[in-house]
């Protein structure tokens, strides 16, 4: 296979106090990761990351908020969308990409996927 998933890990934040700083609980807050927009949700569950474009109108998640049933509601139309799954809430079929989050004992980190090309399948 010429082709390869690979996960690449960010240090988003320096310890989870940082980020309970940054984000509060039920809040969501806009982060830049690898020049993307990733909106950062804080629930009792800890923490999640979705793509911060709503892909209803374009508007930031990250100026939403996020719920105690695991969604980020948009602030422009109140579209929820799934913090775990990225799928909308409501009928629509429309849904944001999501992103693994860790807490590592130096940081927490936000996964992102990419594809590489591998000449001899390594």
């Amino acid at each position: 296979m010429f082709f390869k998933k690979k996960t690449r890990w960010y240090k988003i934040f320096d310890s989870a106090g940082a980020a309970e700083r940054v984000v509060p609980l039920y809040k969501t807050d806009t982060i830049l990761v690898n020049r993307r927009k990733i909106c950062i949700a804080h629930t009792e569950e800890g923490f999640f990351a979705v793509s911060d474009r709503c892909p209803h109108n374009g508007f930031s998640l990250g100026k939403g908020w996020c719920t105690p049933e695991q969604t980020v509601v948009c602030p422009l139309h109140r579209y929820a969308f799934d913090l775990k799954t990225g799928r909308a809430k409501t009928g629509l079929a429309d849904y944001v990409d999501t992103y693994p989050i860790e807490l590592r004992p130096d940081g927490i980190y936000l996964g992102m996927t990419e594809t590489i090309f591998t000449l001899f399948g390594e």
